[in-house]
């Protein structure tokens, strides 16, 4: 089954700050909770693995990450992403990722488009569970994301002094999926889904 995601995230960091994250594979994959790249084949092909934890179920998907695109006057990042699990499911996504001008200098917007294609074990949610759950996990990405942007240094305005640019305090990327988010989501969307059929 195919789920298809549109999400803009607002951004507290220039877009100079997002996009020197998201142009780096490396810093991107690390805000995602759960992944981890493990090996760099060349320029554009990577093997990484997620793994995430709800209750006492772990899942570990181990997979090939595939940079299609890269254009920084676009500040634009296209990704295929293909991975499997010990138990037969396995998920396939699509990412043009890309970064525009906020309404402040000082502000950004990460913009996203993902096609997610799911099978095996991961399928039988059906996109009734599986789109609450992918938007609770791109929302720590999110958070994740501008963590990393704000400790990025800010660039040098024109014309004005320099000056040594703190990078703000921000925690690390969560590297596990926050289970308790996740469930709630699941049992939000089983409520809502419960009470449109008895409507």
């Amino acid at each position: 089954m195919e789920v298809k995601l549109d999400k803009r995230y607002p951004v507290q960091s220039s877009v100079e700050q997002a996009w020197a994250v998201l142009s780096d594979v490396r810093a991107t994959s690390a805000c995602m909770p759960g992944a981890q790249i493990t090996e760099q084949l060349d320029d554009t092909h990577y093997k990484g693995t997620v793994k995430s934890k709800v209750g006492p179920a772990v899942m570990t998907f181990n997979g090939d990450i595939e940079v299609q695109g890269h254009d920084a006057a676009a500040r634009s990042l296209t990704l295929m992403t293909s991975g499997k699990d010990k138990s037969g499911s396995s998920a396939t996504m699509s990412l043009v990722a890309s970064v525009e001008p906020g309404e402040t200098p000082a502000s950004s917007m990460l913009v996203g488009v993902a096609l997610i294609t799911v099978s095996g074990k991961l399928a039988q949610f059906g996109s009734r569970l599986l789109v609450p759950v992918s938007d609770a996990m791109l929302a720590q990405f999110a958070d994740n994301f501008r963590a990393a942007a704000a400790a990025v240094p800010a660039p040098a305005i024109a014309g004005a002094p320099a000056v040594a640019a703190a990078p703000a305090a921000a925690p690390g990327p969560v590297k596990e999926l926050n289970a308790l988010a996740l469930m709630w989501t699941v049992i939000k969307a089983w409520f809502a889904g419960l009470f449109r059929r008895k409507a």
